[in-house]
């Protein structure tokens, strides 16, 4: 029988297709910003972190007003406020207005995540790990279109802002078409979640999960995953024209092998997971291959290992910040909405946090240390993952033969 939420899924899809030209779009244009908004590269960066501000102070009540409310009313309103971001960035006459268009993007970035991650679990509960993971899938393709779009437009010497309108148009239209589809009932969801807790623990459990120890561990990884992918969005074309010495164009379209990278990588999740390979066990290899391909990045600068390090730092950094919202609901099956949203929190938190210190990194050390500073990150994620694998064995009974 056919899922009757599909076409909610589309259109939630559409959204991330369109989040994931928003994610570098700020990064692609630091030159055009930096001139119209009259501050320097670092400056730019900034705004990535009022992204984060807007995102983390709006997810303190959007997790939980979405376990109440539902999950439509948080990812049609996210599209419309999107609409201030893209409309506004293009047309802001000075710095601070730019900073408060950015605290939209991340407030309506916020109410898309508190809606999509629960309304895919809930929507596609015997998949949830693939479904959730293409939301990245979606974010990648939107990444690796982005630089052909604003290469169109360069090219004919139009206003870099006609790119953010596009995208504004995109969230308009479909904006309307989440407010006509339907959602899964989140009230019966919460029951049904009751339900299961009614059943001795022993049944699901092997022993009792602890905030504290694996719950705040996924959290984390919730920070690093999006540290990870996030300073090479934001850095990874400086990097190219500064130390590696690459042209704008060409530099830029190092983010488009990274998008592409990212791409394979949540493709081959949405295939492989659960079937060969645990969420978990992709959380322990990816940033292992995450700091490997840094470090070939930095060291070996060659073209073909520039573009090949580019794809494998897409390609480990996808899907595992999604992985980690999936983990937590089985860590923690009530209330999805909240229990997610504190993975969001860390990540939005990342959003501000990895900005800020990489603008001061990048303006004592340079951004070969900025790329080093990435390197630690995947270690520690490397660390956590481990452990949190560690309690997964002892919490969670596994009845398939998946590594």
């Amino acid at each position: 029988m056919k899922n009757p939420f599909i076409k909610m899924a589309t259109g939630l899809y559409i959204s991330y297709f369109i989040l994931g030209m928003i994610n570098i779009i700020i990064g692609s244009n630091m030159e055009n910003l930096s001139n119209q908004l009259n501050t320097s590269a670092s400056g730019i960066s900034y705004l990535v972190s009022a992204i984060g501000i807007g995102k983390l102070v709006s997810l303190f009540f959007a997790g939980r007003l979405s376990d109440k409310l539902g999950r439509k009313p948080f990812v049609v309103s996210a599209s419309f406020i999107y609409l201030i971001f893209l409309i506004g960035i293009p047309l802001a006459p000075n710095y601070t207005l730019a900073f408060i268009f950015a605290v939209c993007a991340g407030i309506a970035n916020s109410f898309l995540d508190a809606g999509t991650y629960p309304a895919l679990i809930e929507a596609f509960q015997q998949k949830a790990g693939s479904a959730t993971v293409l939301v990245k899938a979606f974010v990648s393709i939107g990444a690796a279109l982005l630089p052909f779009i604003m290469a169109f437009f360069i090219a004919r010497d139009m206003f870099y802002g006609y790119t953010f309108f596009l995208m504004a148009a995109v969230y308009l239209v479909n904006g309307f078409f989440l407010l006509k589809v339907s959602f899964p009932d989140h009230k019966a969801q919460s029951q049904t979640q009751n339900d299961k807790q009614a059943v001795p623990v022993q049944q699901q459990f092997l022993s009792k999960p602890k905030f504290a120890q694996e719950g705040l561990a996924v959290i984390l990884l919730g920070f690093t995953s999006t540290a990870l992918f996030m300073l090479v969005q934001v850095w990874l074309p400086n990097f190219g024209q500064d130390v590696l010495g690459l042209t704008q164009a060409k530099a830029v379209q190092l983010l488009s092998y990274y998008s592409i990278g990212s791409l394979v990588s949540v493709i081959l999740l949405a295939v492989l997971l659960n079937k060969v390979i645990k969420p978990i066990t992709v959380m322990i290899i990816y940033p292992v291959i995450a700091a490997l391909s840094l470090l070939s990045l930095i060291y070996i600068q060659q073209p073909f290992i520039t573009v090949l390090s580019a794809f494998f730092i897409g390609l480990s950094t996808a899907g595992v910040f999604q992985l980690a919202m999936t983990i937590i609901t089985e860590f923690f099956p009530a209330n999805k909405g909240t229990i997610t949203s504190y993975v969001n929190i860390a990540g939005s938190s990342a959003f501000i946090i990895i900005p800020f210190i990489t603008g001061i990194i990048s303006k004592s050390a340079g951004l070969t240390a900025v790329f080093l500073f990435d390197v630690a990150i995947a270690a520690i994620s490397i660390l956590l993952a481990v452990f949190v694998a560690y309690r997964y064995k002892q919490v969670i009974k596994v009845s398939n033969k998946t590594f």
